[in-house]
């Protein structure tokens, strides 16, 4: 089984590389995006490298928990976590949206090992990762289920309805974290159509709510810690991120949700994350 990483300099530094491979994919697909994508840096790395029971020598381990993506845009940042944790060779991240390539516009079940469900259409991945966690359920088994969600799909009807679901059948299993970057392909969900209040929402429905800075990568350890602490209902972490963190000409620009780097703007993005790099590595954390 992977051997979970402690140090949150450690992790923070993992974070730094996920956020320059996605740059650099993005930039060689010449399609994708962006925003999302490089935001859920930090979020996929505190799963990958420290929250998730998985073996990535072992992909179809029985006993693994299940991570299930709903937001498939966001694949890049997803393959990068993959990747770097060995479920497949990093240099094979270059062919993102390439003829040919495993790694397809939105993960597809069966093309890669350790992805565990197909996404697209957004509003779907609540409803399978509920079905999966009733299945472990039912079946006494011990793994969790975590689903990726987006907030734009909170606009989506089967969101809710997954939601009830998962209530009703008190999935304390089940993890949800959203990603509340506050932007979809049209501009800042609150003007498109807004969620809020989306916390209340969800409390209403039955589920146990924790807000966390989607970027301090040991708040959201300790979040999904305490997910496992509550048993007779499921948990939905607002993740409040910023789109594009850590690259300063993306940050909060709803225009890089669905646009890849130029190659003038992959240099910048990659000198940014260089010297934040260097940064970190010099603290004493």
């Amino acid at each position: 089984m992977w051997k979970k990483v402690h140090s949150i300099k450690k992790l923070n530094l993992i974070a730094n590389v996920i956020r320059q491979d996605v740059v650099k994919m993005l930039y060689e697909a010449k399609s994708g995006h962006s925003a999302g994508s490089i935001g859920l840096a930090d979020i996929f790395t505190a799963l990958y490298f420290n929250v998730l029971y998985h073996d990535p020598a072992n992909p179809d381990w029985p006993d693994r928990d299940r991570f299930v993506l709903s937001n498939g845009h966001v694949c890049p940042v997803f393959y990068s976590a993959l990747a770097n944790s060995g479920y497949f060779p990093k240099e094979e991240l270059m062919t993102l949206r390439k003829l040919g390539s495993r790694l397809q516009g939105h993960p597809h079940r069966g093309a890669l090992p350790g992805i565990e469900n197909s996404s697209g259409p957004l509003g779907q991945g609540l409803s399978q990762a509920v079905g999966m966690a009733i299945v472990a359920k039912s079946e006494r088994k011990k793994w969790r289920v975590y689903c990726m969600v987006s907030d734009g799909e909170q606009q989506e009807g089967q969101s809710w309805e997954a939601a009830m679901l998962a209530a009703k059948y008190r999935l304390g299993n089940l993890t949800a974290i959203m990603d509340r970057n506050n932007i979809q392909i049209d501009g800042y969900t609150e003007e498109v159509l807004p969620i809020e209040p989306i916390a209340e929402k969800y409390r209403s429905f039955g589920w146990n709510v924790i807000n966390v800075d989607g970027h301090n990568i040991k708040k959201i350890i300790d979040a999904c810690n305490e997910s496992k602490a509550v048993y007779e209902r499921p948990t939905m972490i607002i993740a409040h991120t910023i789109p594009g963190k850590a690259v300063s000409f993306m940050e909060q620009r709803f225009e890089w949700h669905g646009k890849p780097p130029s190659q003038e703007d992959m240099n910048r993005a990659l000198s940014e994350l260089e010297n934040m790099r260097t940064i970190m590595e010099e603290e004493e954390i």
